[in-house]
């Protein structure tokens, strides 16, 4: 059976372009982050495949964004003698076909992908930095309402029975606490 295993970052994104074209018998969609192999279109897709099936999957940082996961899950799928292709990049991996070359452009390309995004992180880290200095980032607003968590330690009530009235953490009630 050919099955596609397709990601997308954000539930916004389109699928339609992966795999586009490419006949399926199955098709298993996650709409998360990649940034870890517990998804759950992926574990349904590990639990799915079967010996002589094939993953197809659009590129290398669909399946995983880190050279330790993509090399685990290929030799996960590789165990059950399903085969994972890669069709952006034309490589193959099969239990019965060992190719130096394929391994080799999968640790250099799933290295460039990581670094890729660590590079993406960084630039955003200095992004928010120059932001706040310049007073244009405030980070998340604060949706605590102080008065109401006041008000209530005011009646003698505990950290835990104001954080758990008011649905915050106790670490929130007892900053606030502090505040005064």
């Amino acid at each position: 059976m050919k099955l596609g295993n397709i990601r997308v970052s954000t539930i916004e994104q389109n699928t339609a372009r992966q795999l586009d074209g490419i006949e399926l018998d199955k098709r298993f969609e996650d709409k998360c982050s990649g940034s870890n192999s517990d998804r759950p279109a992926l574990n349904q897709l590990k639990d799915y495949a079967r010996e002589g099936d094939t993953v197809l999957v659009h590129d290398i940082s669909r399946l995983a964004r880190n050279i330790e996961d993509l090399i685990n899950l290929i030799k996960f799928f590789n165990d059950k003698y399903v085969t994972i292709q890669f069709v952006k990049e034309n490589l193959i991996f099969s239990h019965d076909l060992s190719n130096p070359i394929n391994n080799l452009m999968l640790t250099l390309l799933g290295a460039v992908y990581q670094f890729e995004r660590e590079m993406i992180l960084e630039r955003q880290k200095e992004g928010i930095a120059q932001a706040k200095l310049a007073g244009k980032y405030k980070g998340k607003p604060n949706t605590i309402n102080r008065q109401a968590v006041w008000a209530l330690l005011d009646q003698d009530l505990s950290i835990r029975k104001v954080a758990k009235e008011l649905g915050i953490s106790p670490v929130s009630v007892q900053k606030i606490k502090f505040e005064r």
